[in-house]
């Protein structure tokens, strides 16, 4: 696995030790001696992980924590705190200050790339959501998001004195909605509870029934479901699962809990949890927006031109396999120029926004109609007859002129519509030479006929004529 990992720790055989582990690793280690040496190269070369001391020369682990998350270019970057003090002061502290967590030393060499792989992948996913995006356009280097309403947390444990002792110790800590499953409803996932949580906390003591083996599976099956997989999930299992948590990391586990962890230290974790896991739905949630974007027209609401014309190749090609028509049309607001000249540009807007409303709410659910540019709109009408889509544009015509449209400054003006109709031919993909028109062309026999509408004294249906649809 390729990956970048800054090293921030002031003693040079540490850093050399690190460094010769991850280069066998095939990971490439950069390294800083000081707190300010490290917030510099964090910034400036975006490496994928961070190694951290907490006693530092100039500025404490601490303190570097803090400025790493604060800041929007190294907020998502995950950072593991190596210690030598046992502390747990010193433990909660980093956890606080954002730490994904704390190795104290010495530690288990095993685990911790257990950990770094783990948390490499999530860094990567996160990646994956914002390539291609521009961060300051799409929100994506904003200020940290307020996270502080209650989450969904779901113990899952098939002993219910430890789902008690559990929840006691940290419903007075937490303002999250508690519930608790058992492994087999979890696992079935017919259970509502499961499909809403935002973080599965599984039981994987040894010597628990069903025991470790079980809540192995269950983690790797709720990352497979689509309802699941996207939850924060935590094994809880007993100090020397050694073997549990290594495995619990590679399948996907986002924090390990143990039996005799402080419960103030669990409630950080949980917290670190449901934050990350937030900040990965807050960037699908922005990824699906630019894709909303790339196909609507912000004014009206209606698909634009791309997008149009993509879904109406399909169409096309539909109606071609199946031997059927496709009526498109292209309807243009009539002296839309004077609308602007009079009342404004603003005017103009609603005038666009009502005359798109009108248009969409005559047309049935399978068929297109898009905002192609300025003061058109493109309408396709799929397996419709000649008869049929005639009297669709008339009527378009008359929903559009029948009431006026009231303007956000209180006048109100008549408004019509022009629209050129245009036919696919009938092509069975069985006719031998049988040759469609493209969309294209359909489109622009559609144009023709417009313009026709428009000669003809506007607020009018032309048809294309024969020899060019």
């Amino acid at each position: 696995m390729d990956g970048r990992i800054l090293i921030i720790d002031d003693v040079a055989t540490n850093r050399i030790v690190f460094k010769v582990k991850l280069g066998a690793a095939r990971y490439h280690p950069l390294m800083a001696a000081g707190g300010a040496e490290g917030l510099r190269m964090a910034r400036k070369d975006r490496p994928d992980l961070i190694l951290l001391d907490l006693m530092l020369p100039d500025l404490s682990g601490i303190d570097v924590l803090r400025a790493l998350r604060e800041d929007a270019l190294t907020r998502d970057i995950p950072v593991i705190v190596v210690s030598s003090s046992p502390a747990l002061e010193d433990r909660l502290l980093a956890l606080e200050a954002g730490a994904d967590d704390v190795f104290v030393k010495p530690y288990d060499d095993d685990l911790l790339m257990a950990r770094l792989r783990n948390l490499l992948r999530c860094r990567q996913d996160l990646a994956v959501l914002a390539e291609g995006q521009d961060a300051t356009i799409f929100g994506m280097a904003d200020a940290a998001a307020d996270f502080r309403h209650p989450g969904h947390l779901v113990l899952v444990t098939d002993r219910p004195e430890m789902a008690l002792k559990l929840r006691r110790d940290l419903s007075p800590r937490m303002r999250d909605r508690i519930s608790v499953l058992g492994h087999s409803d979890a696992l079935s996932g017919t259970d509502a509870e499961s499909g809403g949580a935002d973080i599965f906390v599984i039981d994987a003591e040894a010597g628990a029934t069903p025991g470790p083996e079980r809540a192995l599976r269950l983690l790797s099956d709720l990352r497979s479901r689509s309802t699941t997989r996207h939850a924060g999930i935590c094994l809880l299992t007993g100090p020397a699962a050694r073997n549990e948590v290594k495995m619990g990391f590679d399948l996907g586990a986002n924090a390990m809990l143990t039996t005799e962890m402080p419960v103030a230290e669990i409630v950080l974790r949980l917290r670190a949890v449901l934050r990350a896991k937030r900040r990965a739905d807050q960037r699908r949630e922005q990824v699906q927006d630019g894709l909303r974007l790339a196909m609507i027209d912000p004014l009206t609401g209606l698909f634009n031109r791309r997008y149009a014309q993509a879904r109406l190749a399909v169409m096309a090609e539909r109606a071609r396999r199946d031997g059927r028509t496709l009526a498109v049309m292209v309807a243009d607001i009539d002296r839309f120029k004077s609308v602007n000249d009079r009342y404004g540009h603003a005017a103009g807007d609603d005038v666009l926004v009502e005359v798109g409303r009108r248009l969409g709410m005559n047309l049935r659910e399978e068929d297109l109609l898009a905002r192609i540019g300025g003061e058109e709109f493109l309408i396709a009408l799929p397996f419709t007859t000649l008869d049929e889509a005639q009297s669709v544009a008339r009527r378009l015509c008359q929903q559009v002129e029948q009431r006026p449209v009231v303007l956000g400054s209180g006048d109100s003006l008549t408004v019509t519509v022009s629209i050129g109709l245009a036919l696919s031919e009938t092509c069975p993909l069985e006719a031998a030479g049988c040759d469609p028109i493209g969309v294209e062309t359909l489109i622009g026999h559609a144009d023709q006929a417009l313009l026709a509408s428009k000669r003809a004294g506007r607020n009018k249906v032309t048809l294309a004529s024969r020899s060019a649809a």
